[in-house]
């Protein structure tokens, strides 16, 4: 392999390669050591990466999938807005939606690694922090109307200076938040794993030298590139539509179509998203950097889906949207819950493709993370925010039947919290934790995955929820003639009696002791006719209590194929 004037032998490429992806690892695990916030170290809300001086990614621990396609554009803005005023011993934080971010609450910590005088590389770690700020206990209220009510947004700031910390930049952060300790604690985890990225991309430049690693870096791209590539002509070249509908906006109820078209035309890919509704009134938006991620999120799928993520996969992808739609919002729309609305960009583009691949693209999922925000005063009387992503069903692919509670599209390698740790941390006693069989899914020759069921028993006085589910109408499109999956919900069960309420995206729900927080996720879509779905599969499904003889009947004519 040769790049400009440092050829780079096949032996220390695959060492250089290596050693990119057990920094990130290493970044990865030094975080959830030392984070102070459960939803970082018990979910895993965060990512870690290497970008070249050019700010292109050429590592990422596996994480939150939204990440893959923003630290690029993240690193890039900082690059653009700060040129030359960089010097050894800075790092940056931003958590600008507009600037290749997500939401506010998403805070980024990029350190650019100089060696002899020169920046080699930057390190970045974006993790999800509990409470930004803004007008509700986690920042994120459902019924944003402004980027404004949604907590402090830093875009681009100098945090560490000639490795110090800046006194003025913590104290802005530390008096804007209602979580200030357990904020202060995750940023300095932050920076200590972008300093662990120094440490060893300095090793690494003393052994081979920066000019090798940097021919390492161009070589890690070119090849991951002409993988894409390959991978892309191989698919039939043509257009492909999909079109779905978006479950309100927190603001309204009403519907909100979004469509796309994808076309394969040799080695490239283009996803078209015009058409799409100008910005939405509620928070669901999201800005273009994290329209560019979800899409990338499918497309790597599609090329490789196994492989370390790096920008070289995506050189063949082109992304089209006009400014200022609920996929590209610009300020001041808000975009706290940015990831319903992304989410859906992404599965219009894996509904467009799964004609296509139908061993790898599924029929339509949950989609929602489920969120809800639990907060009030613990057993101390001290404050408490409970924020945890719920799983749900996926749909069936052409040979098997759909995953059952897995994590939403847009997380990645992400969990949900142990019962243990929820009981012991907060006030909740978390009474059910099971699969969503009265839901259903998606019948088929092969059938949806199961959604969940999770039950919290409130345990304190004055406590408070509110969440934003979608998919709350819209059901998980079905294949080839499989069935629609189940949709998602949220009830409240109150402990003093009377009717149980039923929620899907609600900025404010008021909770007394001994009521039950229900969450409910949907199951998957299914695949092909369920009238050809294999007795022996039926009868699986009667053993484990997914199904009951009357649907078994209803739903795939068991009893009538059996008699016959």
């Amino acid at each position: 392999m040769t790049t400009g004037q440092h050829p780079v032998d096949a032996v220390t490429q695959e060492i250089i390669e290596g050693k990119l992806m057990a920094t990130v690892d290493e970044m990865g695990i030094v975080m959830a050591r030392t984070s102070m916030s459960p939803v970082i170290y018990e979910v895993l809300d965060f990512a870690c990466g290497l970008l070249t001086a050019d700010g292109e990614l050429v590592a990422q621990m596996n994480g939150i999938t939204l990440f893959t396609g923003t630290f690029g554009v993240q690193v890039k803005a900082l690059i653009e807005k700060f040129t030359d005023n960089l010097a050894d011993g800075d790092i940056l934080l931003s958590n600008d939606p507009y600037a290749g971010g997500t939401h506010a609450c998403d805070f980024a910590i990029v350190k650019p690694l100089f060696i002899d005088g020169k920046i080699l590389a930057y390190a970045i770690n974006v993790a999800h922090y509990l409470d930004v700020g803004g007008s509700v206990p986690g920042s994120l209220a459902p019924d944003a109307t402004s980027v404004f009510q949604e907590g402090l947004r830093l875009p681009g700031v100098k945090i560490v200076r000639a490795d110090v910390f800046s006194d003025e930049i913590l104290h802005i952060v530390s008096e804007n938040v209602r979580l200030p300790e357990i904020a202060l604690g995750d940023l300095n985890a932050q920076v200590a794993t972008v300093r662990v990225a120094a440490r060893r991309m300095a090793e690494l430049s003393a052994k081979y030298g920066a000019g090798v690693v940097e021919a390492a870096f161009a070589n890690l791209l070119s090849a991951s590139e002409s993988r894409s590539r390959a991978a892309i002509t191989a698919l039939p070249d043509g257009r492909y539509e999909a079109a779905d509908i978006i479950d309100g906006d927190g603001v309204s109820l009403a519907p909100i179509p979004v469509n796309v078209v994808v076309t394969i035309a040799g080695d490239r890919i283009t996803a078209d998203f015009t058409g799409c509704p100008p910005a939405v009134a509620g928070p669901i938006n999201c800005a273009r950097g994290a329209l560019q991620s979800a899409v990338r999120t499918i497309v790597k799928a599609m090329v490789g889906p196994q492989e370390p993520s790096n920008e070289g996969w995506f050189r063949p992808l082109t992304v089209i949207a006009p400014a200022g739609t609920i996929f590209t919002a610009e300020k001041p729309s808000p975009t706290g819950w940015y990831y319903e609305g992304s989410v859906h960009a992404s599965e219009l583009v894996w509904k467009a493709l799964a004609p296509l691949m139908p061993s790898r693209f599924s029929a339509g999922s949950y989609s929602s993370l489920c969120v809800v925000y639990i907060s009030g005063k613990d057993r101390s009387g001290q404050p408490f925010i409970h924020i945890e992503p719920q799983h749900g069903g996926w749909g069936a692919s052409e040979h098997r039947d759909g995953a059952d509670a897995l994590i939403a599209l847009t997380d990645g390698d992400t969990y949900n919290y142990s019962v243990e740790v929820i009981e012991a941390r907060f006030p909740l006693r978390v009474k059910r934790y099971g699969f969503n069989v009265e839901g259903g899914t998606g019948a088929g020759r092969r059938r949806g995955g199961f959604g969940i069921v999770r039950e919290y028993e409130i345990l304190g006085e004055d406590a408070s929820a509110y969440g934003s589910f979608g998919r709350t109408a819209t059901q998980p499109w079905g294949m080839d003639g499989g069935g629609q999956g189940s949709v998602n919900r949220l009830q409240i069960a109150p402990a003093k009696g009377g009717a149980l309420q039923t929620y899907g995206r609600v900025a404010h729900i008021d909770l007394n002791r001994g009521d039950v927080l229900r969450v409910i996720t949907g199951g998957g879509g299914g695949w092909g006719d369920a009238c050809e779905r294999e007795p022996l599969l039926v009868e699986q499904d009667l053993r484990n209590g997914f199904l009951t003889e009357a649907q078994a009947s209803s739903l795939y004519g068991y009893n009538t194929r059996i008699s016959g």
